[in-house]
C-alpha cells in the first residue's frame, strides 16, 4: 500500500488509526477542488485499501473545519477538457474515481464540513454514510457549466434522494443547506461536532461483522437495481456467512451476553498455523 499512499499524498492525504483510514482532500489554495489527478488517484487507491485486510472503514473528508470540496477544478477545463476527446478522457477518470469509492467493499463515511459543491457532493454521495455540520452546503451544478451530468452519477443521486429531488438539484443547480440536505436524504445526520460523530460512526462500523457489511453492501446495490433473485452468488454469500468465524463469534457473544470481537474471529478464520 505504501507506494500508492505516497502517490496520492499531497492533494490526497492518507492517514491511518487502527482499522480506520482517512482520505483527506488537501488543496487549500483551491478550496480542495478535485483535479484530474485526484480522481485518478481515487481510482488507484481504493482497490489497494480494499485488498488490505487490516482496513475496516474509510473516512473521506476535506479540510478540518471546511471546506469539504468546492468541486471540480474548473481551471483544468480549458486544457484537459478543451476538446471532445479530452473531455471524454476526463470524464472517464471521474467515473473511475467515483466508481472506486462506490464499489469499495467496506464501509465509507463522508465527513462534511462547509461547502461540498459539484464533485464534492459527488464524492460524498459515492460514500455509504454521510454526516455533516450545520455549515455544510451541497449542490450539483453542471447546469451552470453546460455539462450533462454522467448517467452513473445521476443514478447514484436518484438512489440517494429520489427522482423528485434529483430533478430539483440537477435542474436548478441551487445549493442545499445542511437542514435541507437532511430533509431530502442527502445526508444521514447534521451534528455540531461532526468530526467526533464521524469517527464514532467509523468505530461502530469497524466493530461490526465485516462479512455482514460487505454482503449487505452488495445486496443493497442488487436490490436497488431490481435484481431480487437469490441466485448462486447470493446463496454463496449466505453460505459464507453461516460458515464464518464471525458468525460463530456473534452467536457465542449473544448467548454469553458480551460484546462480540469480530476482529479476533477474522484472525482465527485466516490463521493457517498448526
Amino acid at each position: 500500500m505504501d507506494e500508492l499512499l505516497q502517490d496520492a499524498a499531497g492533494s490526497l492525504v492518507v492517514t491511518r488509526d487502527g482499522g480506520i483510514v482517512t482520505i483527506r482532500m488537501h488543496r487549500p489554495d483551491k478550496h480542495n477542488a478535485i483535479s484530474f489527478a485526484m480522481w485518478s488517484a481515487f481510482g488507484r487507491l481504493m482497490p489497494v485499501l480494499a485488498a488490505d485486510d487490516d482496513v475496516d472503514v474509510v473516512v473521506l473528508r476535506g479540510t478540518p473545519g471546511g471546506p469539504f470540496s468546492a468541486g471540480a477544478d474548473i481551471s483544468e477545463f480549458t486544457t484537459l477538457r478543451s476538446d471532445p476527446e479530452g473531455a471524454r478522457r476526463y470524464s472517464q477518470a471521474v467515473a473511475a474515481g467515483e466508481q472506486a469509492i462506490i464499489t469499495f467493499p467496506k464501509p465509507t463515511v463522508a465527513l462534511v464540513e462547509g461547502f461540498a459543491i459539484g464533485g464534492g457532493t459527488q464524492v460524498a454521495v459515492a460514500c455509504d454514510l454521510r454526516v455533516c455540520d450545520p455549515t455544510a452546503r451541497f449542490g450539483v451544478t453542471p447546469a451552470k457549466l453546460g455539462i450533462v451530468y454522467a448517467l452513473g452519477s445521476t443514478a447514484r443521486l436518484v438512489e440517494t434522494v429520489g427522482a423528485a429531488w434529483a430533478r430539483w438539484i440537477l435542474l436548478t443547480g441551487d445549493l442545499l443547506d445542511a437542514e435541507q440536505a437532511l430533509r431530502v436524504g442527502l445526508v444521514h445526520e447534521v451534528v455540531p461536532d461532526v468530526e467526533e460523530r464521524g469517527y464514532a460512526l467509523a468505530r461502530t462500523l469497524a466493530d461490526r461483522a465485516r462479512i455482514s457489511l460487505t454482503g449487505g453492501k452488495v445486496l443493497i446495490e442488487r436490490a436497488f437495481a431490481g435484481r431480487l433473485d437469490e441466485d448462486a452468488e447470493v446463496q454463496d454469500m449466505y453460505a459464507s456467512s453461516w460458515n464464518s468465524a464471525e458468525y460463530a463469534e456473534g452467536v457465542a457473544a449473544f448467548l454469553a451476553k458480551r460484546s462480540p470481537d469480530f476482529a479476533a474471529a477474522r484472525r482465527r478464520d485466516t490463521y493457517e498455523g498448526p
